[in-house]
């Protein structure tokens, strides 16, 4: 029997360890190995395990009708995964394990012990691309090495992509008679390890659900995407974050989608559908870093030398920022809509991100373990990068000193206030003119509801850059 291991690919279509395992007329089944205590040591979202659980849940019901069986497999921790694998795979027969790669340090680590005692009873492991177009080690600089820049990655990976091409994997045919299939919310062993299970109604899951969404945003705000995908009021994005953090839907769907739209694979900012592809290409970029520097799994910083930075690690205002009671709109506004949604926009993640590191002087970590504990598509490798970028740590070009004004981004991004006053209730009924610098307008109606600035921007702007200084010395 061949086992196809299913980890962050949660989807039948363009899942290359199920389609390998499918080759041929041997029997196939499948697995998912749930670990409650691993996912809160990586500080995984409730609602991205309640999410990533309900499209188990749809694929197991999708599998049994193909003929393949769906395991699960409750193992805490990493640590015991090798041995109760092995177990199961004697147990079941197997002879041959299909699952796609992994770029984390802790899953790499874990996968490297899973075939080392498989191996010794016999048992063939078989690592697949599952996770990128172009997997970590295919995109080289001239002198063979990996990446550490995102445009000449951007550029070679264009490149590459060229030459290379790819190929969309079918989903597989069915292999048998349908197999029943017990709802994840009838196994108590499971709703006793994470709570209740139902989906939230804002993120339905399943792979038409994923390609309604993407359909929707080709059809619609690919070509304005470079002109509305700053303006969180808009619905200028894909929002397809979580499907691509939880496999539902591949990257290399979205690239094929994206061509078959246009008609063309935009190479340049010149051609519509570029903005939207390089944001992909960040995706990538990311991932191979992951794989490059094992260390960024490690809180560690991309930078060395920045790992001397005195950042502050003040409980109260930590607090503040996580809670959105910080006195600047645009940022509340933000961190109210990620604690109650479990989802933030993209210029929205690097405000309050510069905020916390540049104008609180934060340590980065921390803002990294919030988000990931809040987020429904949580990954580390884009919440890491994201996060180093925006406190000047990671792979970027910008100098330091860049620090975003959360006045000005605000005024910029969300002009008339409306993401403001949706997400922070004690500004709705301001007007426009006053819904970025609120304090003077409450005042005058002699109301206190809504916090001071915690702190003067330009006055923490200039010791986020003395910080930054301070290392060259």
């Amino acid at each position: 029997m061949k086992l196809v291991w299913l980890r962050n690919d949660l989807r039948l279509a363009d899942n290359p360890a199920l389609r390998h395992a499918c080759a041929g007329d041997e029997p196939v089944a499948a697995l998912f190995i749930i670990s409650p205590t691993q996912w809160r040591q990586h500080k995984m979202a409730p609602i991205r395990q309640r999410f990533m659980l309900a499209q188990v849940d749809v694929l197991g019901r999708e599998l049994a009708a193909l003929g393949i069986p769906l395991h699960l497999l409750r193992v805490e921790t990493f640590a015991e995964v090798p041995a109760a694998l092995a177990d199961l795979c004697r147990e079941q027969g197997v002879t041959q394990l299909y699952a796609n790669q992994a770029i984390e340090i802790d899953e790499q680590r874990r996968d490297h012990a899973v075939s080392a005692a498989l191996v010794e009873q016999g048992v063939g492991c078989h690592w697949l691309n599952g996770c990128c177009v172009l997997p970590p080690g295919r995109v080289l600089t001239g002198s063979g090495e990996m990446f550490k820049v995102f445009t000449p990655f951007s550029r070679a990976w264009l490149k590459a992509l060229d030459e290379e091409g790819f190929v969309i994997h079918r989903a597989p045919a069915p292999r048998g008679e349908p197999l029943p299939w017990q709802p994840l919310v009838e196994r108590a062993w499971v709703d006793e390890a994470l709570g209740e299970l139902t989906a939230d109604p804002r993120w339905p899951v399943g792979e038409v659900e994923a390609l309604r969404r993407l359909n929707i945003f080709l059809e619609q705000a690919v070509l304005d995407y470079g002109e509305t995908r700053d303006f969180p009021a808009i619905a200028g994005t894909s929002v397809l974050s979580p499907y691509l953090a939880a496999g539902i839907i591949s990257p290399r769907q979205c690239v094929a989608a994206l061509q078959q739209r246009l008609g063309y694979r935009p190479q340049s900012k010149a051609q519509p559908g570029f903005v939207w592809l390089n944001e992909l290409v960040w995706r990538e970029f990311y991932r191979h870093l992951l794989v490059l520097i094992p260390t960024l799994s490690m809180n560690r910083p991309f930078k060395p030398e920045t790992a001397d930075l005195p950042w502050s690690w003040d409980p109260d205002a930590f607090a503040a920022w996580c809670e959105g009671r910080t006195g600047y709109p645009i940022v509340d506004a933000a961190m109210r809509c990620l604690n109650t949604t479990g989802w933030m926009h993209n210029r929205l993640r690097m405000i309050v991100a510069s905020f916390l590191t540049k104008d609180l002087h934060i340590h980065w970590r921390l803002g990294e373990d919030y988000f990931m504990s809040r987020l429904i598509d949580g990954d580390l490798a884009a919440n890491n990068g994201g996060w180093q970028w925006a406190a000047g740590t990671g792979a970027d070009a910008a100098p330091y000193f860049r620090v975003f004004n959360p006045t000005t981004q605000g005024q910029r991004f969300d002009p008339q206030g409306e993401f403001i006053r949706t997400w922070v209730t004690e500004l709705a009924d301001i007007p426009a003119a006053y819904v970025h610098q609120p304090h003077d307008w409450l005042r005058l109606k002699g109301r206190q509801d809504y916090p001071a600035p915690m702190v003067d921007h330009a006055v923490a702007r200039v010791r986020a850059i003395e910080m930054f200084r301070s290392l060259e010395k």
